[in-house]
């Protein structure tokens, strides 16, 4: 047989490794994230709440914001909007999750196996999880940056009708030409850095504690690679994720989903440390973790679903375990 046929005889994993793991990836990733979007909705409700800038531009000048928690919130959009609105802007959330996941768990495994290395013993030291995960995080999340644009702004269109404001967008596509058209592509990145910036922390928490933890407990304990070890992973990297991702993720949202001008340039902030130092000077330290309670009940379902999603996946599909 030759090395043409013998290519063509082996398993669509080996053939092309990267792309399965990253069709893997974003299929775990689509399921986790259908799963948990309202509890996504109602963190970026709350993110936006009371929002000091707003109120010194005059831009809610009238709009009394009554303040809720997370449980309130949510049933406040089922009341007022209707209950298919917890899922308002899941759409672009699952494009964005298909480039996001999976570039980041390609780019991860790849600095894991080949660029850092492993260690003789497949132990892989915990500075270069830490730089791995961060890394992977920043490459995935500039890429599905305009996807995570349009998911915020679209989560936010109910409440734009409850204020009666005119909706912007009539649906996803709608939504990027009307970027597009505004901003250029330039718009598209709109809060890209503070963007960039969560993702690295959320999978320096998310990527390197499931990885260091898992392995972990099978060199140290006498669980073995199944549903257990993953579920064990997987909840205490939803609870890293949310306590290092939260306060970049109101900034994020905050810049996101602010007016701009016909240049594309923000009405509110000028930049992701200027969002920063208002947010804390008008609202105190705390304000940036707004939505905390929502983002960790999200993360730790999110990661649970897409960890065994994707290890079960993996096994089904003749690719080794992460």
């Amino acid at each position: 047989m030759s090395p043409a046929e013998e290519e063509k005889s082996l398993p669509l994993p080996e053939r092309w490794p990267r792309a399965s793991k990253f069709a893997l990836s974003a299929c775990a990733a689509a399921v986790a994230e259908l799963v948990t979007f309202p509890l996504d909705l109602t963190k970026t409700r709350l993110q936006v709440q009371g929002e000091a800038a707003v109120h010194r531009n005059g831009a809610a000048a009238g709009q009394a914001v009554p303040y809720r928690g997370m449980l309130r919130t949510a049933a406040g959009i089922v009341q007022e909007e209707g209950l298919q609105k917890l899922w308002q802007g899941a759409t672009p959330a699952v494009y964005r999750h298909i480039v996001y996941s999976g570039v980041r768990m390609v780019v991860y495994e790849h600095l894991r196996d080949s660029v850092l290395g492993r260690s003789e013993d497949e132990t892989f030291p915990f500075w270069k999880a830490v730089v791995g995960g961060m890394f992977a995080g920043a490459i995935g999340q500039f890429f599905a940056s305009p996807t995570d644009l349009v998911k915020v702004q679209m989560q936010m269109e109910g409440k734009r009708r409850l204020e009666g404001k005119p909706l912007r967008f009539r649906g996803v596509h709608h939504a990027f030409m009307k970027i597009l058209s505004e901003g250029g592509i330039r718009g598209l990145w709109a809060g890209w850095v503070p963007n960039v910036q969560r993702a690295a922390l959320v999978n320096m928490g998310d990527l390197t504690t499931y990885d260091s933890v898992k392995h972990f407990l099978l060199l140290n304990t006498p669980l073995v690679d199944n549903s257990v070890t993953h579920s064990a992973a997987s909840c205490c990297s939803g609870l890293v994720a949310a306590v290092l991702g939260t306060p970049a993720d109101v900034v994020k949202t905050r810049i996101m989903n602010q007016p701009r001008d016909k240049q594309g340039r923000g009405l509110l902030y000028k930049s992701s440390m200027d969002c920063f130092i208002q947010t804390v000077q008008g609202e105190g330290f705390m304000s940036l973790y707004k939505g905390f309670i929502p983002t960790w009940m999200r993360m730790a379902p999110w990661s649970l679903v897409f960890w065994l999603t994707y290890e079960q996946i993996r096994r089904i599909c003749g690719v080794s375990s992460f």
